[in-house]
């Protein structure tokens, strides 16, 4: 099989990098699963765009009289979190999908969890932590309505981006165990190094089908027609 060009980030010619992983929905990922990894992956855009309305939101806040620190590191949060929502979360996600694998299943469990109640204390919001969550947005009424207006945005989304990632962790959850996955399917892959590179699903199927047929070494002879057999 020829290898698999890469094609995500879709990035313009003119740029000199190419991009860096291949995603293909209807390719790797089982038609079963094909809507569950696609709302994955338009939860880490919508999760990316929550932190691109919360840099803007921190800056109104800013420039109404708040802490520039919450404006520099909402910003953190963009350059950050956006990439590594999608190799640390998103991407063991569609590999697991994509080829059974506890190992990644794990991987998404630990990270998405972590990432779940990160989102869930930026949706509290916290003073001081380039946030703009409810207390921050609530308590800012007082100093300027116009600015706590729009600090409410990344409040609400921050809020819906919580309750789809509990609503995503549970439904992944409950596949994986129903399908017979657990923690020491994940230990054999990891100390036989199977995690790195593992088959995907088509690749498990033709192993276990057989594409080749089996050759003789050498030709049967039989009898010919007009002599008896043994």
């Amino acid at each position: 099989m020829s290898e698999k060009e890469n094609n995500f980030p879709p990035l313009p010619k003119f740029i000199p990098l190419k991009p860096c992983f291949y995603q293909n929905f209807s390719d790797e990922i089982p038609i079963e699963h094909q809507v569950l990894v696609k709302r994955i992956y338009r939860l880490w855009l919508f999760y990316c765009a929550t932190l691109g309305v919360n840099l803007i939101a921190c800056l109104a806040w800013w420039i109404a009289g708040g802490s520039g620190a919450n404006f520099g590191l909402a910003l953190v949060w963009l350059l950050l979190f956006s990439p590594c929502g999608y190799v640390c979360w998103f991407r063991p996600a569609y590999k697991a999908f994509r080829s059974d694998s506890s190992f990644n299943f794990m991987a998404f469990f630990f990270i998405f969890g972590a990432q779940f109640v990160l989102t869930v204390i930026q949706a509290i919001g916290f003073s001081g932590w380039g946030a703009c969550g409810w207390l921050a947005a609530i308590g800012f009424f007082q100093t300027s309505v116009g600015a706590a207006v729009v600090m409410l945005l990344p409040a609400i989304m921050f809020s819906m981006s919580a309750a789809m990632m509990a609503i995503t962790i549970m439904k992944v959850h409950s596949i994986y165990r129903g399908a017979g996955g657990s923690f020491q399917k994940a230990q054999t892959e990891w100390s036989t190094g199977a995690w790195r590179n593992p088959p995907s699903r088509e690749a498990q199927y033709n192993n276990f089908s057989g594409n080749s047929l089996p050759e003789y070494p050498t030709v049967p002879s039989y009898p010919a027609s007009g002599s008896q057999w043994p």
